[in-house]
């Protein structure tokens, strides 16, 4: 007999990708910090005396993703320059008093909400701020040293996470997507083999899962989604294809069938636990729903519209709505064995649609 597991389980191997990618980036970003504050002394000019600022920027621009360096550095950037610039005005109307360094501030962080900054809403008051405090009697100086340091910092941060090991996130869709479906299918087989067991249940693990499905599919979305944004300005991406469409694709049915499958998940429960009386399952009918629920499990799991599994539980989905149309009664309570062959009738069809699809 099929016994509880929670999801945790199912996507451990999804969690450790996400962990040894935290540490690749670590890794990375301690290069990029020791790499920008060696050649940071080595710039000309002014800037040469505001060397911290190069690990600042190596920092700020490392992402998980090659394309995600790029736009937080250019991003950074934008709101360094946007402070620097407001600062300079400000200063046009005299020394800084408490006064005009609390409203330039205030008009920073008004600025900083326009959406489109992304990274650099953080910087933009905050260079106001250090241009003002900092400058001191040469502002001008300060300012293009401030952005020409963070300028070189980025530049290192983005190269070194461009060229060292730069990341690929296609394991984490491929895992995602074959845990989900695996939790899919576990969770019609546990809700079959729980129909045929004296009631109620002995375990009611799966009974616990309605919410854990939907955020675990949400995960996955986001894995697949990480995945298409690390391919863009990637080396390693032209030899290391992989259809993520065709993902997208997979993705978008699974998440049908997880609404689906929570939605039997609430209306078996109900019957076991909540109204068993108004919404029995007919004895006559429970080993036919058992049979089809378990081979709905096995077709999730197979995910392919041509295999002998899903030839099965459609042929056993059929038989039970045959059983349940000899069996109908116009004064029986909420047929709860409709809802469900309806959901696993569902399911069948998505799975092969989304098969069929180019």
């Amino acid at each position: 007999m099929l016994r509880g597991t929670t999801l945790s389980g199912v996507s451990s191997r999804l969690k450790g990708i996400l962990r040894y990618t935290r540490l690749q980036l670590s890794i990375k970003a301690a290069l990029a910090v020791a790499v920008a504050w060696t050649v940071a002394p080595m710039v000309p000019g002014i800037a040469a005396q505001y060397p911290y600022y190069a690990p600042l920027g190596a920092l700020v621009s490392m992402y998980p993703t090659v394309s995600g360096s790029a736009k937080a550095g250019i991003q950074t950037l934008i709101g360094l320059v946007a402070g620097i610039a407001l600062a300079l005005t400000g200063l046009l109307l005299g020394s800084p008093t408490t006064w005009t360094i609390a409203l330039i501030v205030g008009v920073g962080v008004l600025l900083a909400g326009i959406p489109k900054l992304g990274a650099g809403q953080d910087y933009l008051p905050m260079a106001a701020l250090f241009v003002l405090v900092v400058g001191g009697d040469d502002p001008d100086g300060y300012s293009l040293g401030y952005t020409v340091q963070m300028l070189v910092g980025v530049a290192v941060g983005l190269s070194i996470n461009a060229v060292v090991f730069p990341p690929l996130h296609l394991n984490g869709a491929v895992d995602g997507l074959a845990s989900l479906r695996l939790a899919l299918s576990r969770q019609l087989k546990e809700m079959g083999t729980a129909i045929t067991e004296s009631w109620p249940p002995k375990h009611e693990d799966w009974s616990n899962r309605r919410s854990e499905l939907i955020s675990f599919s949400k995960e996955v979305r986001e894995s697949v989604q990480l995945a298409e944004r690390s391919r863009f300005g990637n080396l390693r991406s032209r030899r290391h294809t992989r259809d993520l469409d065709g993902d997208y694709r997979a993705l978008r049915a699974m998440e049908r069938v997880t609404l689906y499958v929570e939605d039997m998940t609430e209306v078996l429960a109900t019957a076991i636990w909540t109204l068993p009386k108004d919404m029995p399952v007919q004895d006559k009918l429970s080993e036919q729903l058992s049979e089809a629920m378990l081979a709905c499990g096995e077709a999730v799991e197979k995910w392919d519209a041509d295999t002998e599994e899903y030839a099965q539980a459609r042929e056993a989905v059929h038989k039970l709505q045959i059983d349940m149309n000899s069996h109908a009664s116009p004064d029986s309570p909420v047929d709860v064995t409709a809802s469900l062959a309806m959901s696993m009738r569902r399911i069948l069809r998505t799975v092969k649609t989304e098969r069929d699809q180019p």
